[in-house]
């Protein structure tokens, strides 16, 4: 394979990217014609991407009222104490997983660099449930943090890079 393929398909594969990221839900097609690719095309490298782990998968996109959620956002800062491996490996692979309080949902986990190490965004129906989730954090392997803040959402403007549909009845707001 050429120097020039190999470039041209990463340039298709970061074009599809790009139109997935504000039109997942549209057809293979309306994404083939937005993209000026055939239909075959745009499915053959979204394939590509799901094997590779460059995509994860669709999902929806809401502000959890619907569901009579709220969105929390919970960040965390680490202490100097060095992680056991059997620890650090649980926090990487299945953290939260095994004890997520009912009705809570957790949406994105983070590790950062910076003033913080670590963020974690949620859903739960009230304040009671976010609390819930942190204390058991802090039970398990509080002992690794020093500091946390804990945020509830107000409104998104934008949330996997689409903006709020919303949005003109929330501007009185600010």
């Amino acid at each position: 394979m050429s120097k020039y393929s190999a470039e041209a398909i990463r340039m298709d594969k970061m074009k599809v990217l790009d139109v997935l990221r504000t039109h997942a839900k549209d057809g293979i097609n309306e994404l083939g014609k937005r993209l000026d690719f055939s239909p075959q095309k745009v499915a053959r490298i979204i394939k590509k991407l799901e094997k590779e782990k460059i995509i994860w998968g669709f999902s929806a996109i809401d502000d959890g009222k619907a569901s009579n959620l709220k969105h929390f956002i919970l960040i965390l800062k680490r202490n100097t104490k060095s992680v056991e491996p059997m620890i650090r490996k649980g926090v990487v692979t299945d953290f939260l997983d095994d004890y997520i309080p009912n009705q809570l949902i957790v949406e994105n986990i983070y590790f950062t660099h910076g003033k913080y190490d670590g963020i974690v965004t949620f859903y739960a129906p009230d304040l009671s449930y976010a609390k819930m989730l942190i204390s058991e954090i802090m039970r398990r392997i509080g002992e690794y943090f020093n500091d946390y803040q804990l945020l509830e959402t107000l409104f998104p403007i934008r949330k996997q890079g689409i903006k709020n549909p919303q949005l003109k009845n929330l501007v009185e707001f600010l």
